[in-house]
């Protein structure tokens, strides 16, 4: 009997090869699990539907002799699922281990590395503040707000981001500096209608933040199952580090975080309802809203969110340029929803979200309802709205607030 080809992994990253030399469909590995990159052949592409743990090798060399006019393609079948094991992108054995030993590490680990540095920031000090600064520095018409509770940041890009960067940032004043921040970041890998944590300081080339372990583990403590403890997650995901490293930047390396990445609220999108039907959800929430009363100001609030998510990468049949044509749409959209957080009316929020099952994507919907319940007295206010091409056919929207008590 022929044998069962093994699946593919579905978490992968997949995105058309940026090399003219080299065209095909580029994968990675968006978790880290394996540094690898390949380019799979525009020939080869449709043989990577085969690998879904159904179809056998009689099927994927079916497939290859049509492709290739050859009757000899037991190499190219070699040399395609090799390339794919050895990188660990096969739901099999190979992947297993390298899963296995990554989240060992990261569980023995000291600190939470810098996942960015280097990349989207520079992993110099020095010149990092200079990017910065640059930034930040001479932003028209912003003042510092007192009586502040919370700001909403992007966790896209600095370099794409940074006037909405700067729009939140540059309402921080000194009186802020000791609070706690509470981050709230989209969990972009992790486990839908689950909680992030870590007791780890976050590393940034500006030093380390100090993470308020005596608040993760109450939380950990009175959310039980829905916080997923040391979650490899934080080890690869950018929405809390983006906001570390400004609010550093802001006021000096010791700083106090709380770091809580907020998974996707799927099954309230997919199926209707409020998040906290969801028995986890609920118990999370709870537990985070008696937080945020029995502390009081010695929290302040970071959102680290982007909004909408339009266009070939997203998995939309048609490119988006930002400001322009459908997203003249989005930005009503993305508007509307604004308003109703600024109006602290949750039930509108979500209920805009819901609609058509976020057709617009909103990847902060769940940091934001969640900072929604855990203080609902927030009244905000928007202080920069923008959309950005991430890629030539690609727009992200994104766009800085500030809240305050009513």
């Amino acid at each position: 009997m022929p044998k069962t080809l093994p699946r593919l992994r579905l978490d992968l990253d997949f995105m058309p090869s940026p090399a003219a030399e080299r065209p095909g469909l580029l994968i990675r590995d968006p978790f880290h699990y394996s540094d690898t990159t390949l380019i799979v052949p525009p020939a080869l592409v449709e043989c990577l539907q085969l690998l879904d743990g159904q179809r056998t090798a009689l099927d994927l060399r079916e497939a290859l002799v049509r492709i290739t006019g050859e009757l000899r393609v037991t190499e190219i079948e070699e040399n395609l699922i090799g390339a794919l094991r050895d990188a660990g992108f096969l739901r099999d054995e190979v992947y297993e281990g390298l899963k296995e030993a990554r989240h060992q590490w990261f569980a023995g680990a000291a600190r939470r590395e810098p996942a960015q540095a280097g990349a989207a920031y520079p992993d110099d000090a020095g010149q990092l503040r200079s990017a910065l600064s640059g930034y930040l520095d001479g932003a028209a018409g912003s003042a510092q707000r007192d009586n502040l509770i919370g700001i909403a940041a992007p966790h896209a890009s600095p370099e794409g981001g940074w006037e909405s960067y700067r729009a939140a940032y540059s309402a921080l004043s000194p009186a802020y500096e000791n609070r706690v921040f509470v981050v709230l970041g989209t969990s972009h890998y992790g486990e839908p209608e689950r909680f992030g944590l870590t007791r780890k300081p976050f590393a940034t080339p500006y030093g380390e933040a100090r993470t308020e372990r005596g608040l993760v583990e109450r939380l950990a403590a009175e959310a039980g199952p829905a916080v997923k403890m040391e979650d490899y997650c934080h080890s690869v995901e950018h929405s809390i580090e983006f906001q570390v490293v400004f609010l550093q930047h802001v006021f000096g390396p010791d700083i106090a975080i709380l770091p809580i990445l907020c998974g996707a609220y799927a099954r309230s999108i997919c199926h209707g309802g409020k998040p906290e039907y969801d028995e986890n959800v609920s118990r999370f929430l709870g537990a985070l809203g008696e937080m945020a009363a029995r502390e009081g100001n010695r929290l302040f609030w970071v959102l680290g969110v982007d909004m909408a998510h339009v266009g070939r990468r997203y998995g939309d049949p048609f490119s988006a340029h930002a400001g322009n044509g459908g997203m003249l749409r989005v930005t009503a959209g993305d508007r509307m929803r604004i308003e109703r957080i600024a109006e602290a009316d949750i039930d509108g929020f979500w209920s805009a979200i819901q609609e058509n099952r976020d057709e617009l994507k909103w990847c902060g919907s769940s940091s934001f309802y969640t900072f929604m319940k855990a203080v609902p007295r927030a009244r905000g206010e928007l202080l920069h709205y923008q959309q950005w091409n991430i890629d030539p056919e690609s727009v992200v929207s994104f766009g800085a607030m500030a809240f305050r008590a009513a």
